[in-house]
């Protein structure tokens, strides 16, 4: 029984969502172009369920390229209707387009001459007849029996709310790298902005050279725990050891004694540069099936980069 309900809502909330598309319209467009052609912010309200979907409509927008803030509606009409300014366009969200809120609110909007675009699921209410642009988020029904609380009404506005910033989003040419530039702290922006510098710096540094013994080699690399040491010579990369290598190693000599770091090394390794993306560091890992790379700066060896360093930062 719980299943069978828990399907019959996802339904109903599905089925309000596609009926969307049949109220897509010339209003849409214009507002799209509106939107684009203005030189003012976005300014969404809203009361109760309405105004949190459009809190979340705003952050949204402001992550895709579109610059808009929110202002409660109830709160704007005892002051923060100061947040809007000259060519900015009022995005009001309402289902029922009657609350006396919005009805304070919209004659206050239009007195200063601002654009009013309603997501409404009323096209008969007060809020749609004094918009200049009305996005019809009209539902057959609330996903909710007698519909007690809003539920397919709101999922509707936060759709309607998406395809717009998407369809904005589209036309600005907004790219994967520009939104990177909004979300520095997730791991998209780190792709665009975290250099190996950044990561290596964090290690310590194994190096041996080449005819050190198999003891120190060991004893660098369990001392450094990276699970490799570079070979250098005249601060210039010979080669790497890794533990594959002592592997392979102690199958091809019988005698480890005589073992010497140049006798082990995996010549010429694939290298790093420090003021390389830490992406580009993994995409040659993954590449090369390796999970170190030495990193160089003018052709110099600086330290090492290893894989658990960047997936400890969320690249993958």
């Amino acid at each position: 029984m719980i299943i069978e309900i828990a399907n019959q809502i996802i339904e109903n909330e599905a089925n309000a969502i596609m009926g969307l598309k049949a109220q897509i319209g010339d209003d849409f467009v214009k507002t799209v172009d509106l939107i684009l052609e203005g030189k003012g912010n976005l300014v969404f309200s809203g009361i109760g369920k309405s105004a949190i979907i459009a809190q979340k409509i705003v952050a949204t927008m402001n992550s895709t390229g579109t610059t808009a803030v929110f202002m409660h509606a109830a709160d704007a009409i005892h002051g923060d209707l100061g947040i809007v300014r000259e060519g900015d366009i009022v995005v009001i969200l309402s289902k029922s387009g009657e609350t006396p809120e919005i009805k304070m609110l919209v004659p206050l909007i239009k007195l200063r001459g601002n654009k009013i675009v309603a997501f409404v699921g009323n096209r008969q209410s007060f809020l749609a007849s004094q918009a200049d642009f009305v996005l019809d988020v009209t539902v057959p029904e609330e996903a909710v029996p007698g519909s007690l609380a809003p539920t397919s009404s709101t999922t509707a506005q936060l759709v309607m709310g998406d395809t717009l910033a998407l369809i904005l989003m589209r036309c600005r040419g907004f790219s994967t790298a520009d939104f990177a530039k909004f979300h520095p702290g997730g791991a998209l922006g780190k792709q665009f902005y975290l250099r190996v510098k950044d990561l290596y710096t964090r290690n310590e540094r194994p190096e041996v050279g080449p005819a050190d013994s198999l003891t120190q080699v060991i004893i660098e690399m369990t001392g450094k725990r990276l699970g490799a040491t570079v070979v250098t010579e005249k601060e210039q990369i010979r080669g790497i050891i890794t533990d594959g290598d002592l592997r392979r190693m102690l199958m091809k000599y019988p005698n480890i004694e005589q073992v010497k770091a140049v006798q082990i090394m995996t010549s010429n390794p694939k290298t790093i540069d420090e003021d390389a993306l830490v992406v580009d560091a993994l995409h040659k890992m993954r590449e090369n099936s390796i999970t170190q790379l030495p990193v160089v700066h003018d052709g110099k060896y600086m330290g090492i980069i290893h894989l658990h360093d960047i997936l400890k930062e969320g690249i993958f």
